[in-house]
């Protein structure tokens, strides 16, 4: 049987991990996040394009948000939205703050560059982070700091392509920590090269002085506090049989040519990261676009995968006597740290950083 592309790297991880999982006992609370890698402009579209798209997610999203079941706190599904710095445009970021506003969604970031310098880097991160607090009231705050979730485009997190594009930032995950990342959400990226070795855990990468410092990390454990530099919140990783003769390669991305199914939803379960009674799934797509978006939010002749998830989520909660929650990724952060204990309390050689990226609000 000929093997997924790359699977080298991760495929071992895979197995030993999957051995563990089988003997660990039920988790007694599940929480849920989707991480939409949110690019209106995404395909070069034109600004009228752009907007239309983003006036879908906001006449539907809040719809299917109320339908959908409460969790275990009364609550409705949280979709955050990590949207690229490169791409922003006011007018289409304030739709997006407004969902926020009614507690249904969250902003978070995401960029795509390339060749990129550490000055450079700091500044856009900075720019951005202090127009989405000033000009939109969004992001967190965290121990007296403004935070942010953090996506990188193309999945060349800390440099990691092997032919270097779309990264070029020297010593990146210890940049973001300066920055006040909470969290990377950029893991899987099957089939790329910039997958890393750990798979269906929730850990902490430490800077080195080669690239790709989070291919192996510290896991995250109860009571254990912070344990590196970064934060990694990573999805289901995982192996679908049955619908193919070869397995399909599950990585919790939710689209047009990979709908959840009931199946899905078990097999997201049995793989999720777990830090102490907690499990964790972290989902992801690229919602903006219209195939997606037909897909996740229906159309007139079919119904929403997102409202079918939802249902079949609820579900398995219930039936496996499990307390479920929706969560926004800084939502899905803070639970983390429930289990773990107070992180990102000493936060070294922050002050360049701090200085670029400005004193957060309360």
């Amino acid at each position: 049987m000929k093997l997924p592309r790359h699977a080298e790297i991760w495929l071992p991880a895979y197995l030993k991990e999957r051995a563990r999982q089988l003997r660990r006992p039920r988790p007694k609370r599940l929480w849920v996040a989707i991480t939409d890698h949110y690019e209106p402009l995404g395909g070069r579209v034109s600004m009228e394009q752009a907007l239309a798209r983003v006036a879908r997610w906001q006449q539907a999203w809040p719809r299917i948000a109320d339908a959908a079941p409460r969790d275990a706190s009364g609550k409705s599904p949280c979709y955050s939205f990590f949207y690229p710095q490169e791409e922003y445009r006011a007018e289409l970021l304030a739709p997006l703050a407004e969902m926020t506003r009614q507690g249904i969604g969250d902003v978070e970031v995401h960029i795509h560059h390339h060749d990129e310098t550490r000055e450079g880097f700091l500044q856009k991160m900075g720019d951005f982070c202090r127009c989405l607090r000033n000009d939109h009231g969004l992001l967190h705050n965290h121990n007296g700091r403004m935070v942010f979730g953090f996506i990188h485009g193309n999945w060349a997190l800390d440099n990691s392509r092997p032919d270097g594009m779309h990264c070029g930032v020297p010593r990146e995950l210890a940049l973001l920590r300066d920055l006040g990342c909470y969290a990377d959400f950029t893991m899987p990226s099957l089939p790329s090269p910039t997958q890393g070795h750990t798979v269906n855990r929730i850990y902490w990468a430490t800077q080195t002085p080669r690239p790709k410092s989070y291919d192996y990390g510290v896991e995250a454990t109860a009571g254990g506090g912070t344990q590196g530099d970064l934060l990694m919140i990573t999805g289901p990783v995982g192996l679908r049989f049955g619908e193919r003769i070869v397995p399909r390669v599950e990585m919790g991305e939710i689209a047009a040519n990979d709908l959840p199914t009931a199946k899905r939803v078990k097999l997201w379960l049995d793989h999720a990261p777990r830090v102490g009674d907690d499990a964790f799934i972290k989902l992801y797509t690229h919602g903006a676009r219209e195939d997606n978006a037909d897909a996740l939010l229906g159309t007139p002749t079919r119904a929403g995968g997102l409202e079918q998830m939802f249902r079949w989520l609820h579900e398995i909660a219930e039936q496996q006597q499990i307390e479920l929650h929706w969560a926004s990724a800084y939502e899905m952060f803070r639970a983390v740290e429930a289990q773990t204990g107070p992180l990102l309390t000493n936060v070294p050689n922050a002050d360049a950083a701090s200085q670029a990226i400005g004193a957060g609000r309360s």
